[in-house]
């Protein structure tokens, strides 16, 4: 999921855009002949294809038609497919985050799927829920993620690790000098900062009767969101975290102090375990530590699906595929080229999967994670939450003031660009 925020706050269209969208070409019963000799396009994540090579090869020789792979960043593709979908080059079945489904439903750019229910049972409750707007389902998952703890061993051993976030306060109040570190994060965004808000009970959005997320009722201000504002603050005013970890290029300076062996323990995901262990660094991974309260840091869970374009011409052909590629088999190999962890419910168990340190932090801390709102109203909390931490961070601003203000300027463009809000 990293980053992928920074993909969600533009993914608004034009009207033209949704016009075109929601005409997407649907599959007549006189397109639904014989797939022998058709060809599918599969927009795949970077450097991910190899994890589904054998399966496209096994898929083409069962059905008889050709399968291209295209690789493209999976936070950019919805944004791709706008463009390349009504002009007939877009792909057949694309990849994409949980958090950009309802947006994309909402535009008309994915199909629903038409899959049993058994297929659905085979996936853990949370990953198969990023992919149901208004109960109805548009795409399968084929990999989990949420944040971790990365500690460097040379620093700090794991007996030695806190069990709290005040407890690394107080550890990092103890090794922080300006040029070296305890515990850092990117506490000045959202999708890193809710760890510890949510944990107070702070949320993005409730939830209606039908367990939804409710855009008209906002959370992201709420009395647990201030209190852990509250403690985020902290970390900043007292030097514990550098200034260079607010903003644009934050993520650079944070990921450079922990290869560097200037920092003790980060936040971060599993997205970056080969980029850690190519930096040489001996590295634990475990879950977020607990809070003063007895609850553990919450997370975001993000999830990678399948999804069919709505202008794929062979739409069946394209559903039959994504089932193929999410299926048990095919996400275990997958696994095993990518690292990436399975979002299938039994292999949460497999001894092989589970031999990685990663896999089992991320299986743990999703206990304790929720699912990131894919309602299109989400698009209008990333810019202002954010904005609103980094006055936080440094000290420009009270946070139950930054929040409060974050929450009207939300409500204020989900007024203006979600009817119905």
């Amino acid at each position: 999921m990293k980053m992928v925020k920074k993909y969600a706050g533009v993914m608004l269209c034009a009207a033209v855009s949704l016009s075109l969208a929601a005409c997407g070409p649907q599959e007549s019963s006189s397109e639904k002949t014989s797939s022998k000799g058709s060809e599918l396009v599969v927009w795949e994540d970077k450097e991910k294809s190899i994890g589904i090579k054998d399966a496209v090869a096994e898929f083409e020789k069962e059905h008889d038609v050709k399968v291209k792979v295209v690789e493209k960043p999976y936070a950019q593709q919805i944004e791709d497919l706008r463009m390349d979908g009504p002009a007939g080059t877009g792909p057949d079945v694309l990849t994409m985050p949980g958090d950009q489904i309802g947006t994309a439903v909402t535009e008309g750019l994915i199909k629903e799927l038409n899959v049993e229910k058994d297929v659905q049972s085979l996936y853990t409750d949370a990953s198969i829920q990023s992919q149901k707007v208004d109960q109805k389902l548009y795409g399968l998952p084929k990999a989990v993620e949420t944040t971790v703890l990365f500690y460097n061993k040379d620093l700090i051993s794991e007996d030695e690790l806190p069990q709290t976030l005040e407890e690394w306060y107080d550890y990092s109040k103890k090794t922080a000098d300006g040029s070296k570190f305890g515990f850092l994060a990117l506490f000045d965004q959202i999708y890193y900062a809710q760890s510890v808000m949510g944990g107070y009970g702070g949320n993005i959005f409730g939830k209606d009767k039908d367990g939804n997320d409710d855009p008209s009722d906002l959370g992201i201000n709420n009395e647990g969101a201030v209190k852990g504002a509250e403690l985020i603050q902290k970390f900043y005013q007292d030097g514990l975290f550098p200034a260079g970890i607010v903003g644009e290029q934050g993520i650079n300076v944070l990921e450079s102090l922990f290869t560097e062996g200037k920092a003790a323990a980060i936040i971060s995901g599993p997205w970056n375990v080969e980029a850690f262990s190519k930096a040489g660094i001996d590295y634990g991974i475990t879950k977020l530590p607990k809070l003063e309260n007895g609850k553990n840091m919450s997370s975001f869970i993000g999830v990678k699906s399948y999804n069919v374009s709505a202008f794929s011409k062979h739409a069946e052909l394209a559903q039959e595929l994504a089932v193929f590629l999410a299926n048990e088999k095919n996400s275990k190999k997958r696994y095993e080229q990518t690292k990436e962890v399975p979002a299938v419910q039994s292999l949460a168990s497999d001894k092989a999967i589970m031999k990685s340190e990663a896999a089992r932090a991320v299986t743990e801390q999703s206990r304790f994670s929720e699912q990131t709102p894919n309602i299109p109203e989400m698009n209008e909390i990333w810019t202002p939450a954010d904005s609103a931490l980094q006055t936080i961070a440094t000290g420009k601003a009270d946070p139950k003031k930054a929040l409060d203000q974050a929450a009207e300027t939300a409500k204020g463009q989900m007024k203006a660009k979600h009817s119905g809000t």
